[in-house]
């Protein structure tokens, strides 16, 4: 009788292991390429050598390349913003959304789901409405990133019972305060006129277009304090996989870690949302690529989102602003188109699971 091969497992999982560990740098590199193809791509040419002098002359290190004057008005002050901000932002959103799915071991857990994105739009849309500018520019986003706060915050102590927070009611919560939310701003928006009004639709479509350094420097340490934090709980979002009892009694402060999960998302997702408007579907997209190509380890999945996010969003804003040049199309509507059809294959693949089942 002919013997049957059985393939080695020993040998599998060093193999498995040995591709993990090169995706982050992988995942750095394709980062540092779309950096580089989003600076360079556009109506204005900058081929690397003239980014790389224009770059030098602003810490005072002179590259004999020959550049204009309008080549260095466009990469430091509208595209080398633009692209880092895009890469602040995806980096967030992604990050969140997998924060979210692991606190709430659900793969169809989205940022929005706290109510951060819906309360930042009805401050927004306020500011635009009232025609109110205390701070100038910083008007809104401002407005919005504490409107989004706010109301995540009272997602979660309307969530709260007797000390803890109930995964379900959080969730049950955050929809109905989104609904109120959306239901405000429809109403905000039902008065303003018509000039507010395409100030309000472009801003609900989402878009880097407003990108300057005030605006990306005012949105980062929220972002990148989200994104230094957020690994440190991958270990105790790993635990929660096997649910929260089982997680308490292997030592997780499990109110804790709901508390600095929830945190962090809304940080994240209200200062992104703030400097760019809601843009979708990157907290859904980019968890669940990730997780195919990084494993479940959060330890992992995190910093991988982070690079993934970045990646996506840069080169979806890429797209949004070369398709239909001179024109710009939202990098909202970008998302959209992709993230649509994903989120139906995962429905469906998931309903095809459970008839196998």
């Amino acid at each position: 009788m002919k013997a049957i091969s059985v393939p080695n497992q020993t040998q599998a999982q060093p193999t498995a292991r040995r591709a993990t560990a090169l995706l982050l740098p992988a995942l750095g590199l394709l980062l540092l390429a779309a950096l580089l193809l989003g600076v360079a791509l556009g109506p204005v040419a900058l081929p690397p050598q003239v980014t790389l002098a224009i770059l030098l002359k602003q810490i005072g290190v002179p590259l004999e390349v020959a550049f204009t004057q309008q080549q260095e008005t466009v990469l430091w002050v509208i595209r080398l913003p633009r692209v880092l901000l895009g890469a602040l932002v995806g980096a967030g959103m992604a990050v969140a959304g997998a924060l979210l799915q692991g606190v709430f071991r659900n793969p169809l857990a989205d940022p929005g789901l706290v109510g951060v994105s819906s309360g930042a739009a009805l401050g927004a849309v306020a500011v635009i409405v009232l025609s109110v500018a205390p701070l100038g520019v910083f008007t809104l986003p401002f407005v919005a990133f504490v409107s989004g706060t706010l109301t995540t915050w009272l997602v979660y102590v309307l969530a709260q019972q007797g000390g803890r927070t109930n995964i379900t009611t959080l969730l049950l919560v955050g929809l109905a305060l989104n609904a109120l939310a959306g239901a405000t701003t429809g109403l905000f928006t039902y008065f303003a006129t018509d000039p507010q009004l395409r100030s309000i639709v472009f801003w609900t479509m989402g878009g880097l277009g407003g990108a300057l350094w005030p605006t990306l420097l005012g949105a980062a340490p929220f972002v990148l304090l989200a994104l230094l934090l957020a690994p440190l709980l991958g270990h105790a979002l790993n635990l929660f996989a096997l649910g929260e009892a089982e997680a308490r009694h292997l030592g997780v402060e499990v109110e804790h870690v709901k508390r600095a999960t929830v945190l962090l998302a809304a940080l994240a997702t209200g200062a992104s949302v703030a400097v760019a408007g809601p843009i979708g579907f990157i907290g859904l997209i980019v968890p669940h690529v990730m997780r195919l190509l990084a494993g479940p380890d959060h330890r992992r999945l995190l910093p991988a989102c982070a690079l993934g996010g970045a990646t996506l969003l840069i080169l979806a804003d890429l797209l949004a602003r070369t398709l239909a040049a001179p024109a710009e199309i939202p990098v909202g509507l970008i998302t959209a188109f992709a993230g649509g059809p994903f989120f139906l294959a995962l429905i469906l693949r998931a309903r095809q699971a459970e008839g196998r089942g």
